[in-house]
C-alpha cells in the first residue's frame, strides 16, 4: 500500500472535524475500543497555542490518520488514530514523528526550548498491535488508567456507606451557579492529576453542553457552611440499547482536608444509586492504576478490572 500524501497541520474546519469523528468511529468498530478519549474529541474545534492538530489524507482525500498533541501540562500528551485499512503503511510512524517534533523532546533535538516537554502517547485498550508499535519505536508504558466495572441489578444497597456528618447536604449541581465552586474543588481534589486537575471554565461548559449531561446525576456534597466538600458526577451516554446501558462514575473528588472521613464511599454509593435509578445495568469508571486509596474504595463497592488504557514514553 502506498503511503498517503504528507501530513497537514493546523486548525480543523467543521468538515475536517466530522471526518476525524468518522475515522474514530471506524477504528472503534474495528478494534472494539475508542481510539480517542473524550477530551481530544471535545477539542477538535480548538485552535489554542498549546494544541496541535495533524491530519493524514489518502490520495483520494479521505482522512486516514489523525493526531492531537496537547502541550498545556507538564508533559506533552498525544492521542492518535489510523484507519484500519491504512495501518502498517507508515501512517502511524509519520504521526508519531510529528508528535515528537511538536513536543520538541530534549533527547531528540538536543536543544530544548521553551516548548520542550517530554512526550507521552495514549494507547486505549492496550491492544497487542499498539503495544508492538510502541515497542518498535522505543516506547514503554509509564502510566496505566484502569477501566473498572460492576453490575447494577436493581437498587444499590447503601448500607455499607458511612453516614454523612450532620449538616452535610447532598444535592444536584446548579449550572451557572456552582461552576466556580466546583472548579475550585476539582482543582484541589485533582491537584496532581495531569488532565482532570487542569479543567477550566471552557472545559466545564463544553461538558455541560453535551447531550448526556444530566444535573440530577452531578451531585455536590455541601458542608454545613455551604461550601462543597466533595462531588460525584455520573454520565450516561444517549442512544444505548434498552436493557444494556452503562452508567459511568465520570468524576469523583473530595476536598483533601476531608480525607479519612469516608466521603469517597458516600459519594460512590450516591453515584451508583443514581445510575441504578435511571435504568443502567452496569456501572463503569476510570481510575489511575497507582491510586491505591481510590482502588480500595471501588473494590469495596464491587468494581473489578475490565480493561486498561496505557500511556507510553520513550525509554
Amino acid at each position: 500500500m502506498r503511503l498517503p500524501v504528507p501530513i497537514e497541520i493546523g486548525p480543523l474546519s467543521p468538515s475536517a472535524q466530522d471526518a476525524v469523528r468518522t475515522l474514530a468511529s471506524t477504528a472503534a468498530a474495528h478494534d472494539g475500543v475508542d481510539p480517542l478519549s473524550e477530551q481530544p474529541l471535545l477539542r477538535l474545534g480548538d485552535d489554542g497555542a498549546d494544541l496541535t492538530h495533524a491530519v493524514v489524507r489518502s490520495r483520494s482525500g479521505a482522512t486516514v490518520g489523525y493526531l492531537q498533541v496537547d502541550r498545556g501540562g507538564d508533559v506533552a500528551g498525544a492521542e492518535m488514530v489510523v484507519h484500519p485499512e491504512h495501518r502498517r503503511a507508515g501512517v502511524g510512524s509519520l504521526l508519531l514523528r510529528t508528535a515528537e517534533r511538536d513536543a520538541r523532546l530534549p533527547e531528540r533535538s538536543g536543544a530544548p526550548d521553551q516548548r520542550g516537554k517530554p512526550l507521552r502517547v495514549w494507547a486505549h485498550g492496550d491492544l497487542p498491535a499498539a503495544r508492538a508499535f510502541a515497542e518498535s519505536h522505543g516506547y514503554a508504558v509509564v502510566r496505566e488508567l484502569l477501566f473498572l466495572a460492576r453490575p447494577l441489578d436493581g437498587a444499590v444497597d447503601a448500607a455499607d456507606a458511612p453516614a454523612v456528618s450532620e449538616g452535610h447536604v447532598l444535592r444536584p449541581f446548579r449550572p451557572g451557579e456552582d461552576d466556580d465552586a466546583w472548579l475550585a474543588l476539582n482543582a484541589l481534589a485533582f491537584a496532581d492529576h495531569p488532565e482532570q486537575g487542569r479543567l477550566g471554565p471552557d472545559d466545564l461548559r463544553a461538558r455541560l453542553a453535551e447531550p448526556w449531561f444530566d444535573a440530577a446525576g452531578f451531585l455536590l456534597l455541601d458542608r454545613p457552611d455551604g461550601g462543597p466538600a466533595g462531588f460525584v458526577w455520573t454520565k450516561v451516554e444517549t442512544d444505548q440499547p434498552a436493557g444494556q446501558a452503562d452508567g459511568e462514575i465520570y468524576a469523583l473528588g473530595v476536598d483533601p482536608g476531608t480525607q479519612g472521613e469516608g466521603l469517597g464511599r458516600v459519594l460512590t454509593q450516591a453515584g451508583l444509586q443514581h445510575l441504578a435509578a435511571v435504568g443502567c445495568t452496569r456501572a463503569v469508571l476510570y481510575v489511575e492504576g497507582d491510586n491505591v486509596p481510590a482502588l480500595r474504595t471501588y473494590e469495596r463497592a464491587g468494581f473489578t478490572r475490565a480493561a486498561v488504557d496505557v500511556q507510553y514514553a520513550r525509554r
